[in-house]
């Protein structure tokens, strides 16, 4: 999921530390407990820290509107789920296939 870090403000670490910090850094979705900043994570393995991440995910889709109920606290395998239907760069109905014979 790149970031096209131009459609972000320039304070969006403070906002996104903020929602997660609000949270107590636990997933809206699954109820993960996920990975403080100061936890210790040298017994954790790479993949364990991935599953782990907390992120910030906009619901409208939309960088630029940042207001609080627009922010969610998603575990990054949860972020992901979010944006999974929304993957590649083909508009939902470009491509269609016609099986009519």
């Amino acid at each position: 999921m790149p970031m096209d870090r131009s459609r972000y403000p320039k304070d969006w670490k403070a906002l996104a530390l903020a929602v997660k910090e609000e949270c107590g850094w636990v997933c809206r979705s699954c109820g993960k407990q996920c990975i403080r900043p100061s936890d210790d994570t040298s017994k954790l393995g790479v993949s364990e820290k991935a599953q782990r991440t907390l992120t910030v995910h906009h619901s409208d889709f939309k960088p630029e509107n940042n207001k609080p109920e627009n922010l969610i606290p998603l575990c990054a395998p949860c972020h992901l789920r979010a944006h999974s239907p929304r993957k590649g760069n083909i508009p939902v109905g470009q491509l269609t296939l016609n099986l009519e014979f």
